[in-house]
C-alpha cells in the first residue's frame, strides 16, 4: 500500500504536523482550529475533521508553544499553607473544579506552614508558567511589598486571608469571623460556660490575626466569663500536647475554641486522653467548617466559612485580571456562621 502517513511511528510524540496531515489541511489551519482562534475561516466540516484527527492520534498541544502564541498557559497557581489541613484540601478541590470549567488547570503549591518558604513562593510562583495566582497567606499585611511588586509587574494576583494594617495592593477575599465568633460565645455562655479558652494555633513568627482578639472582645462582654489564650503550633499533635497540662488542672476551662477545625480535633483527642467527655466535661468548637467535621465520631461544632462563595468570588476577581481589567484593588468579605453540633453543649453541672 502507498499513501501519506497517518501518524508518527510507534513511541513518537504526536505533532501538530501529524494532525494536519491526517486531516488534509495546512499546519497553520490545524493550529488555528485546535486553539479555537476567532480568525479561522475553516468550514464546519474541516473543523470536525481536524478535531477528529487530533482525537484519533491522541494529540495534546504543547503548552509552551501555545503560550508563546497566545500569551496564556491556561494554568492558575494556588498557594496554600498546609495540605495536611483538611480546610486547604477542601478549598483546593473547589478551586480546581471552578477553574476547570473555565478551561484552566490548577497548579498547587504548599508553603507547609514555613514562613520563609511562604515568602519565597509568593515571590517566584508567578514565574512558573501560570496566568495568575491565588494565595492563602499567613499575614497579608506582612507581604505588602511583595504584592506591590507583583501588581507593578502586571501579575494577576488574589490574596486570601486577613488584611492587617494598611491598604492591600492586590485583590483580597477574606472571611469575617466576627459574627460566627459572637454567635459561638453567646451560645456557650447560654449553656452555662464561664471559663473559656482560645487555642491560638499558628506558626512561629506568624501574626495572631483577628480571631483571638475578636473572641476576647466577645467573652469580655459576657457576665462572669473569663478567657485564657493558649498557644501551640499549627499541627494537630501540637494542639493535643498543648492541651494536656491545661485539661489536667482542677480549674480547667469548660469551653475551648480552637483557631481552626484541625487543631480543634487535637483538643478533642486531648480530652479523651485526660478521661474527659466531650461535651459533658469539655465543649470544643473549631473554626473553618470543613466537611469532615460533621462526620467525626463526635461531630465538631464549628464557625463555618462560606467556602463556595469565597472560591467563586476569588476566581471571578482573578479571571477579570487575567482578561485585562485594571481597576483599583478590590475586597470581598464573607460572614461566618456558628454551627452547633455534638462537641458543644451544657457546661458541667448544668
Amino acid at each position: 500500500m502507498s499513501g501519506k502517513p497517518t501518524g508518527p511511528g510507534p513511541g513518537k510524540r504526536v505533532r501538530l504536523k501529524d494532525v494536519a496531515e491526517r486531516a488534509g489541511v495546512a499546519v497553520n489551519t490545524a493550529s488555528t482550529i485546535l486553539n479555537r482562534r476567532p480568525n479561522s475561516w475553516a468550514s464546519e466540516a474541516t473543523v470536525e475533521r481536524v478535531f477528529a484527527a487530533a482525537e484519533a492520534l491522541g494529540y495534546r498541544p504543547n503548552r509552551a508553544a501555545v503560550a508563546l502564541q497566545s500569551g496564556r498557559f491556561q494554568s492558575i497557581g494556588l498557594l496554600v499553607a498546609d495540605l495536611n489541613n483538611p480546610y486547604f484540601t477542601h478549598v483546593a478541590s473547589l478551586f480546581g473544579e471552578a477553574v476547570e470549567t473555565l478551561g484552566y488547570d490548577l497548579v498547587i503549591e504548599s508553603w507547609r506552614t514555613d514562613l520563609e518558604r511562604e515568602k519565597k513562593l509568593l515571590q517566584d510562583f508567578a514565574e512558573r508558567n501560570v496566568d495568575g495566582v491565588l494565595a492563602f497567606v499567613s499575614d497579608v499585611g506582612a507581604h505588602h511589598e511583595i504584592f506591590r511588586n507583583q501588581a507593578a509587574a502586571g501579575v494577576p494576583f488574589v490574596a486570601l486571608g486577613m488584611p492587617g494594617a494598611g491598604e492591600v495592593p492586590v485583590d483580597l477575599v477574606m472571611p469575617d469571623f466576627a459574627p460566627g465568633l459572637a454567635e459561638a460565645a453567646a451560645a456557650l455562655h447560654a449553656d452555662g460556660h464561664r471559663r473559656f479558652a482560645m487555642l491560638d494555633a499558628r506558626s512561629r513568627g506568624q501574626r495572631a490575626g483577628r480571631r483571638p482578639a475578636i473572641f476576647e472582645e466577645n467573652v469580655s462582654s459576657l457576665d462572669g466569663a473569663t478567657l485564657e489564650t493558649l498557644h501551640c503550633g499549627p499541627a494537630i499533635d501540637e494542639a493535643r500536647q498543648a492541651m494536656a497540662p491545661v485539661l489536667a488542672r482542677p480549674d480547667r476551662p469548660t469551653a475551648v475554641v480552637a483557631l481552626n477545625d484541625l487543631t480543634a480535633i487535637g483538643v478533642m483527642r486531648a480530652a479523651i486522653d485526660a478521661g474527659l467527655k466531650v461535651p459533658g466535661d469539655l465543649s470544643v468548637v473549631g473554626i473553618d467548617g470543613v466537611p469532615m467535621a460533621a462526620h467525626l465520631p463526635v461531630s465538631l461544632s464549628t464557625i463555618a466559612q462560606p467556602h463556595a462563595g469565597m472560591v467563586a468570588r476569588a476566581v471571578e476577581f482573578l479571571m477579570s485580571r487575567i482578561e485585562g481589567i485594571d481597576d483599583a484593588p478590590r475586597r470581598a468579605e464573607f460572614p461566618t456562621t456558628f454551627i452547633a453540633r455534638e462537641s458543644s453543649g451544657p457546661a458541667p453541672g448544668n
